[in-house]
């Protein structure tokens, strides 16, 4: 049987090129957090399955890839269903381990625990451009902060990151759970059908405030209910008024300390910004995750056309696993989406180190190639790049390959010249 030279469907190999534009950002990702007190950790790929079904995850525990029970444990013919299979699960996100991860080692954490974690998550999703299985997450997480300055803090980190990668007016769509409850409410929807009203408005970016009425009242919700609700939309700005004007129409469905919160953090982050980027007030953000419990934010990147990162606060996540709440909020940027767009704008490494190319006449005297390596030696001791290599028949096409991979300067060698 001929084996398979392309990777499995959703997953892809990363060239020599890719590979140094990943590698850069990386590093400056470490760095930037690294200035703003954020601790590298890593948890494993594979996790209990109990704790990526734990009704957190929302869609995403749909796309989980499932690994069966080993040896003893696997009893096929005695199986009733999946789960007399199946006991873990390669994770779909890198919240949930975190959690885990933290209400493991909190006597040893510092309080707030300021984490940062970058790692391959898998979900079994339909590949498009920009999404795959596997794909790098890097999420940024402040644990035991209950103030607003857990927001600001990620808020600006995330955005200093973004602006010294030469991204420019951007959107950070902001909005909190609370809001879209209190407004829910107000409409007169039951609690127990908020997840559907939420869901399909989720869709307004896509099918706009028509479709969404449409699909509310396709549904079977009240049609006083959907009016009152899609009225809320209408007049709502994306500053700070609009914040006011959903409080003002509220009235007593929405507390004032979620208002004050929200003003606080676009206020404040608007005065503190490094980067060109705007933040806008979105009554219309869900965020697909059932775990977010307050403010919950979005990068809208029109060169993209979508989303390319998000987050918010889950003050209940770590509960589920202690029994003690814990406040929590998180940012995550979309790793793979931002190297796609810096591979399509051909985006070039700053101050990349020099880069050389030795190229060696076949039969060359051994003490002749020594000389030559030692050269090399010293160049690479200086902080230059040096790729040694004979010379093929096609000297020209080795040279553009050679040029290709970013190295400008090609030094040849021959018998007679050394």
């Amino acid at each position: 049987m001929t084996l398979k030279k392309k990777p499995v469907t959703g997953m892809k190999d990363i060239l020599p090129f890719e590979m140094e534009i990943r590698d850069y950002v990386i590093r400056l990702i470490k760095e930037t957090y690294g200035t703003f007190g954020f601790s590298s950790i890593e948890t494993p790929c594979v996790e209990h399955l109990a704790n990526l079904n734990s009704k957190q995850g929302g869609e995403n525990e749909k796309l989980i890839f499932k690994i069966l029970k080993r040896g003893k444990k696997l009893k096929i013919n005695e199986a009733k269903s999946e789960f007399d299979l199946t006991d873990e699960g390669l994770r779909y996100d890198l919240t949930v381990p975190l959690s885990r991860y933290y209400s493991n080692h909190a006597n040893e954490l510092p309080s707030p625990f300021k984490a940062l974690q970058m790692g391959n998550v898998w979900r079994a999703d339909r590949p498009q451009r920009g999404r795959f299985r596997q794909f790098m997450q890097c999420d940024l997480d402040i644990l035991g902060e209950p103030g607003n300055l857990a927001e600001i803090e990620l808020i600006l980190a995330t955005t200093t990151l973004l602006g010294k990668l030469d991204f420019k007016n951007f959107t950070i769509r902001i909005n909190d759970r609370r809001i879209l409850k209190a407004m829910a409410d107000y409409s007169g929807f039951d609690e127990d059908t908020y997840d559907t009203v939420f869901i399909i408005l989720d869709k307004m970016d896509k099918i706009g405030p028509d479709g969404v009425e449409e699909e509310l009242k396709k549904e079977g919700f009240d049609h006083n209910s959907v009016s009152k609700y899609m009225n809320l939309f209408q007049n709502v700005t994306e500053d700070i008024s609009g914040v006011k004007y959903i409080k003002e129409t509220l009235g007593e469905f929405l507390e004032q300390e979620v208002v004050e919160g929200l003003t606080a953090i676009i206020e404040t982050v608007d005065t503190l910004k490094s980067a060109s980027f705007k933040i806008a007030f979105d009554p219309t953000l869900v965020r697909g995750m059932s775990y977010y419990t307050g403010t919950i934010f979005e990068i809208s990147m029109d060169e993209f056309g979508g989303s390319v990162g998000g987050g918010g606060r889950y003050d209940e996540m770590i509960a589920k696993f202690t029994g003690n709440k814990v406040p929590a909020c998180g940012f995550s940027i979309g790793f793979e989406r931002i190297i796609m767009l810096l591979m399509e704008r051909e985006f070039k490494i700053p101050d990349a180190s020099v880069k050389k190319a030795y190229l060696i006449e076949k039969n060359m005297p051994s003490a002749q190639m020594t000389e030559i390596l030692e050269k090399a030696s010293k160049e690479r001791e200086s902080g230059i790049s040096v790729q040694v290599c004979m010379m093929k028949k096609n000297k020209k096409f080795q040279k553009e390959q050679l040029n290709m991979e970013g190295y400008d300067e090609i030094c040849e060698f021959f018998t007679d010249t050394i």
